[in-house]
């Protein structure tokens, strides 16, 4: 087996496991794959495939500056690839952010809702533009392979110059724009990472280290296609980029030592180390190797320099974005199912490029499988074996199946339990605190409530009043079994189930009249079935099956209780603030007594009782 269809059948498998997980976590929840918690909002894939990502696909902008701007001719041969390489690095980084959003089809807001003080805002406007952007100069390239649509490539071929400014403008823009949100966190992240020239520092990085990953893409499609590579002028461009390298180099360790921290490099600690490590991949072996004449014309000196830089890159990146912020509170560690999305994302990323290198003309010539020969008929060494066509479909027959048999088994191997509890936001402990006391913790991150249920019990002396629908055949049925979404409405009646054969198989008529329209209004009232639905001395009515939010139920019944007691309680007049029932150990600062705001450290709006929004339901 050739190392074309090696590579890619690997890609294909990472690709089949992390789909599965993928699906999960668009299917059931963010919670039924990752780690992540209100105190560490931001996962692995912000740390391994955004920033990295981003910056990384940044040899777009600075190879068409090259090109188009400063003449550099001889690497004309290079500029589709590097179109292409940006354009997949920020799909990759903009499909891991929608992966990573807790409520992933808000991804538009920033459109509509301007937050112009905020450098996110500013970098989600520029992301979008600089994809619609690559797009316009990159499709030209499989337009090439069809007469149609003749006008519409001469047109952008035409005015490829003002797409050209145009990308470089907007990718200057929000390439800093990522170091400029770390300005606010100088008592979260580790001093030799903190400094207020991280914006410039992401820009510079950014420029140094994209045109070094086009060397490192150009080596390995030309190692998987046994292309002969052009090492004269991969070593030519590598001096360009150490030049930038250095810069980057220069200006960081000058304003460490401008600011006092140099000694942190050599104090023994950890992070000294990370640093040192940092440092020597994307800069000191970057330089030696490909400032050194004799050692910068090699193929192997060029593969350990782009490969070192693009790894200290990435680790830069990470530590900025994780790895040294101090968080109080809960701690997270990726699952392996975060590391399969991460990883799925990328490998699709590479797949897809490397089949714009095969089907279209990314280089000067188009590359040519030399197995395929359509005139050819099968000619079989054993009669035991199976001729699936001609390579190209016999590639994508082989391809496929991995990609099933991943798939399926990316599926078996996430655990129940976290399908469950992703989806469906239950309490998750319950502890003994001098009574018969819960422990609310609805997302599983170690923030909830401690709910005294025994001095409810004693004091209302009304179970219905929560334990208002029970399951079938079930009694006080827990509030997550129909309120089965965290945040958004569900149905929790589930008529299809009802009507299916490998449901409840009840027939239509069971509930709605012959002689009537078949309406939730008409049809048969749900406790003339299920006796036990809803418990003796309940008088709810059910008028519509769509369950509000577990959160919303939660807060809606507690809150309205407390509200009325707050009135008629002389003693009780901030029973229905928050701080009330918010008072665990990682929330006690959630509520100022006096301005009634939610003051959680990561959120910042207000959130009264007597503004909550009405929420459809029963």
């Amino acid at each position: 087996m050739d190392r074309a269809r090696v590579f890619k059948s690997i890609l294909w498998t990472i690709s089949g496991l992390g789909a599965a997980a993928l699906a999960t976590r668009f299917l059931i929840g963010l919670g039924s794959i990752a780690n992540m918690n209100d105190a560490v909002p931001w996962g692995i894939w912000k740390g391994f495939n955004i920033f990295p990502g981003i910056a990384l696909a940044g040899g777009g902008f600075v190879m068409t500056a090259i090109i188009y701007i400063m003449g550099r001719e001889e690497y004309h041969k290079y500029a589709k690839v590097s179109v292409l390489l940006a354009f997949l690095g920020y799909i990759t980084a903009a499909t891991a952010l929608v992966t990573e959003l807790g409520l992933p089809w808000f991804v538009w807001h920033p459109i509509i809702y301007w937050q112009h003080h905020s450098p996110l805002f500013e970098v989600s406007w520029c992301v979008m533009l600089y994809l619609t952007v690559l797009f316009l100069e990159f499709v030209p390239v499989p337009l090439e392979e069809t007469s149609r649509f003749t006008k519409v490539r001469k047109f952008l071929t035409k005015y490829k110059i003002v797409l050209v400014f145009l990308g470089i403008m907007i990718s200057t823009l929000h390439q800093s724009s990522l170091g400029s949100m770390w300005l606010i966190t100088p008592e979260k992240l580790h001093p030799l990472w903190y400094t207020q020239l991280l914006p410039i520092l992401f820009l510079l990085s950014a420029i140094a280290i994209g045109p070094i990953m086009l060397i490192l893409a150009i080596l390995v499609i030309s190692r998987i296609y046994r292309r002969k590579t052009d090492n004269q002028t991969l070593a030519r461009l590598g001096v360009l980029s150490s030049f930038m390298v250095l810069t980057y180099g220069l200006v960081r360790l000058i304003d460490i030592g401008a600011n006092g921290k140099f000694a942190m490099i050599f104090d023994g600690s950890w992070q000294s180390a990370i640093f040192i490590v940092e440092m020597s991949l994307m800069v000191i072996i970057p330089l030696i190797l490909m400032g050194i004449r004799k050692l910068r014309n090699s193929s192997s000196s060029l593969w350990v320099a782009s490969l070192s830089a693009v790894i200290g890159l990435g680790l830069d990146r990470a530590n900025i974005a994780g790895v040294m912020l101090s968080v109080d509170g809960p701690r997270y560690t990726p699952t392996i199912f975060e590391v399969l999305v991460s990883l799925s994302i990328i490998s699709a990323a590479i797949l897809v490029f490397l089949f714009c290198i095969e089907r279209f003309k990314i280089w000067d010539s188009k590359w040519e499988d030399p197995r395929e020969d359509k005139k050819s008929r099968p000619d079989f060494d054993r009669s035991s074996e199976v001729w699936l066509g001609t390579p190209r479909l016999a590639g994508r027959t082989v391809y496929t199946l991995i990609f099933v048999i991943s798939l399926a088994v990316g599926f078996a191997i996430i655990p129940g339990k976290r399908i469950y509890s992703g989806g469906i936001q239950k309490v998750a402990s319950q502890k003994s605190l001098g009574g018969d006391t819960l422990f609310i913790d609805g997302n599983r991150d170690n923030y909830g409530v401690n709910f005294d249920h025994k001095a409810h019990v004693i004091r209302d002396s009304s179970c219905v009043l929560c334990h208002h629908m029970n399951q079938p055949n079930d009694k006080q049925s827990g509030c997550y079994t129909c309120h089965l979404d965290m945040y958004q409405r569900t149905d929790a009646f589930k008529h299809d189930w009802h009507a299916n054969p490998t449901g409840a198989n009840i027939s239509c008529t069971e509930c709605h009249a012959v002689d009537q329209e078949r309406l939730a209004s008409t049809a048969k009232a749900c406790d003339q079935c299920h006796k036990d639905l809803i418990p003796p001395g309940a008088t709810i009515t059910v008028d519509k099956y769509m369950a509000p939010s577990y959160t919303d139920a939660m807060h809606f019944l507690c809150v309205d209780c407390h509200k009325q007691k707050a009135v008629e309680l002389a003693d009780k007049s901030n029973l229905a603030l928050c701080a009330t029932c918010h008072t665990s150990e990682h929330t006690d600062h959630f509520v100022d007594g006096v301005t009634d705001k939610y003051k959680h450290p990561y959120f910042n709006h207000v959130v009264l009782p007597e503004n909550r929004p009405t929420v459809e339901g029963h």
